[in-house]
């Protein structure tokens, strides 16, 4: 492959990164650390500049493993991003720590508020002594440099998180050919983030691996598809090189779709998106983190 990763650039940070990104949450399901490594810098090595990572993933060692990825120069050679889930300014200055010692850097690009996902995770996140106060301090001292939040049920409590008195830089939402047709973000949130210049970070553009159990779509077209709406990166989760090789089929010298073509995979895809049956994200709690781990919100591990 010789066609280079486009970059986009990142809502109104003026930051520049690849087009596709690469999942933190899948970095951990490598066998073993060193794999985990190759998997990661090989990424770099072909045009991934994007990285995602969350605190809570594999209790904490996809950001350790990262951390030791980046090692070498890698780090300056990547736009790094990892995500916290407390919702107390203690809680959540704790965990911004925690991370950036993990992750083996001063500071990360961009740290998002992770699975803003009730309806009172934004009256939480701002209240006084709430979430926002930390990661408020961590830019001002230099930890952070960017602030976002992502979430994956509900496009309405995005628009609430949205609606508060807060200059977002990024946010971070599924988006895919199953959402298009369900309770979709696409329709309810997309457009408020282009409007104002927000940066669009999608996830889940294979619906958590269940859009490719339908068997309408490939997982090219179904990559080709997210990319072609306006976002600035595609984050995709990738476990093996053949993962890699795989994102950076759909990205290399990627050009949007035509508006017939997309059509076409709506229409493959509408018959199995009822009702969110394969977005579980959105309709059940097995992808929910924090209601598994509610304590993960309300203290940090050592």
């Amino acid at each position: 492959m010789t066609a280079e990763i486009p970059r986009r650039t990142l809502g109104s940070t003026g930051e520049e990164v690849s087009i596709i990104g690469m999942g933190g949450a899948h970095i951990s399901r490598a066998d073993a650390r060193s794999h985990a490594i190759k998997l990661v810098r090989a990424g770099i090595d072909r045009g991934i500049t994007f990285m995602d990572n969350c605190w809570d993933y594999s209790q904490g060692r996809s950001e350790e493993w990262m951390g030791d990825a980046l090692k070498g120069g890698f780090r300056d050679r990547v736009f790094l991003m990892t995500k916290i889930d407390g919702r107390t300014r203690a809680v959540a200055a704790k965990q911004i720590d925690q991370s950036l010692h993990r992750l083996q850097v001063d500071y990360v690009d961009l740290m998002q508020l992770h699975e803003v996902i009730r309806r009172d995770d934004p009256r939480r996140a701002f209240a006084p002594g709430g979430a926002m106060e930390a990661l408020v301090e961590a830019r001002e001292k230099g930890k952070i440099r960017f602030i976002g939040f992502t979430g994956h049920k509900d496009p309405d409590i995005h628009l609430r998180m949205l609606a508060q008195d807060f200059a977002w830089d990024t946010v971070q939402l599924p988006l895919n050919l199953l959402d298009a047709h369900y309770n979709s973000f696409e329709k309810k949130v997309l457009p408020v983030l282009n409007e104002r210049g927000i940066g669009v970070l999608a996830m889940k553009p294979l619906a958590g691996g269940e859009l490719l159990q339908t068997g309408a779509v490939s997982a090219v077209d179904a990559l080709r598809y997210v990319m072609s709406l306006p976002v600035d990166v595609v984050i995709n989760g990738m476990e093996s090189l053949e993962d890699v090789d795989q994102a950076l089929e759909a990205a290399a010298g990627f050009s949007p779709l035509p508006g017939a073509g997309i059509e076409e995979l709506l229409q493959r895809t509408a018959p199995f998106a009822g009702e969110g049956k394969y977005e579980g994200y959105k309709t059940t709690h097995d992808y929910d983190g924090t209601y598994w781990h509610p304590q993960w919100m309300e203290t940090a591990r050592v």
